[in-house]
């Protein structure tokens, strides 16, 4: 089952967001929070972010879904601390963050594929709130 990592300059954010997409996810479900600094002050660190991949891997990949520009490139960062065949089968969604989470870890606890889940995170950039 792919794994899901939410990078969040805010562990409050990061940790809520996983919270709430936890309630729509299968129980073995891997939804990991890398948000804040290890002193609890705002921002993005890659080794945090890289340790949250490397705690949601499994051969199915992961998807990472980040808030701002900073958390892109400490996600970039992070990757480049990672195996190439780790790094390999993990994405970067380019999705709002949290209609994105939520998307993806029903994609993926349905069991589909890493782009699968990646597309439907990417496609919750389409949802309308208000018709």
């Amino acid at each position: 089952m792919v794994g899901i990592v939410i990078v969040s300059h805010s562990a409050k954010v990061a940790e809520g967001i996983c919270d709430l997409a936890g309630q729509m996810a299968r129980a073995d479900q891997k939804i990991l929070a890398a948000g804040g600094m290890a002193d609890g002050s705002i921002g993005t660190d890659a080794v945090r972010v890289s340790e949250a991949i490397q705690a949601a891997w499994s051969d199915d990949g992961v998807l990472v879904l980040v808030d701002l520009g900073s958390a892109v490139l400490s996600t970039d960062m992070a990757l480049e601390l990672l195996d190439e065949s780790m790094r390999a089968k993990v994405r970067v969604a380019d999705a709002p963050i949290l209609e994105g989470a939520i998307s993806a870890v029903v994609e993926a606890s349905v069991g589909s594929l890493l782009e699968q889940v990646l597309a439907t995170a990417e496609g919750a950039r389409e949802m309308r709130k208000i018709l």
